[in-house]
């Protein structure tokens, strides 16, 4: 049971004292009926709730793929730039937030939902969750840097700061290499450090999945989706 301006409040109608005032206007009904109490327990799976005629359904969690492009950063709110969220029109939820964060320049997956318990889940470093990324390098990548990052290797500047083992795949080796890089981790811009340790720089970097997640590759720069049943089976 949840209170009717929580419900309404919750799936992006509007704040709760705007909420309030739809209800006092007689904008809201409940099962038919036009509803003046703001705090009035309703079953969220069972009632009908219109506003102005339209039905408002509840979903407690909701999770997205997104394609993040670059440009925009990981976060629910920023003062100068677009957020991953700005690109989600028609979500329900007004609570949504990234699991995780790519950086500003960094493409591709980004799992986005407002279950908390499995963003802690995925994030924890004690579940040594995969987080696969391609990158171009600048720089001729070797299996020498795929045994140095397989051994962890030491991205601290003024104090050593060695990361977990990774598995580095050489898709195509020359002076501007291109790999994929599988971690369980999420140092600060760790992907471009490691490279830097090794005397290499990143150009360019998408993640192209996340745990049992797989960037879906009909999905344009910017595009998302919700997951599928399957998805989130694996998910969850």
């Amino acid at each position: 049971m949840i209170r009717l301006d929580k419900y309404l409040a919750d799936m992006g109608v509007g704040t709760r004292t705007e909420v309030k005032r739809l209800i006092r206007q007689g904008m809201v009904t409940v099962d038919g009926a036009a509803e003046k109490s703001a705090d009035r327990k309703i079953d969220e799976c069972k009632t009908h709730v219109r506003v102005g005629g339209k039905e408002i359904s509840y979903a407690e969690f909701e999770y997205y793929m997104l394609n993040k492009p670059a440009g925009v950063v990981s976060a629910t709110e920023d003062g100068r730039d677009r957020t991953v969220l700005d690109l989600l029109e028609g979500r329900k939820r007004r609570d949504l937030f990234p699991v995780g964060r790519l950086d500003k320049d960094t493409e591709g997956l980004l799992l986005i939902t407002n279950d908390g318990g499995l963003a802690h889940r995925l994030l924890s470093p004690k579940k040594h969750v995969d987080k696969t990324y391609y990158a171009k390098v600048h720089g001729h990548v070797t299996e020498e840097t795929a045994r140095q990052f397989a051994s962890g290797i030491d991205i601290g500047e003024r104090q050593e700061e060695w990361t977990m083992p990774a598995r580095l795949q050489i898709v195509e080796a020359g002076e501007i290499s291109e790999v994929r890089l599988t971690i369980q981790e999420g140092k600060y811009h760790q992907v471009k450090r490691m490279f830097q340790a090794a005397g290499m720089e990143v150009l360019y970097l998408r993640r192209e999945s996340f745990g049992p997640l797989t960037l879906d590759e009909t999905l344009p720069l910017g595009g998302f989706r919700k997951l599928t049943k399957e998805e989130l089976e694996f998910l969850l």
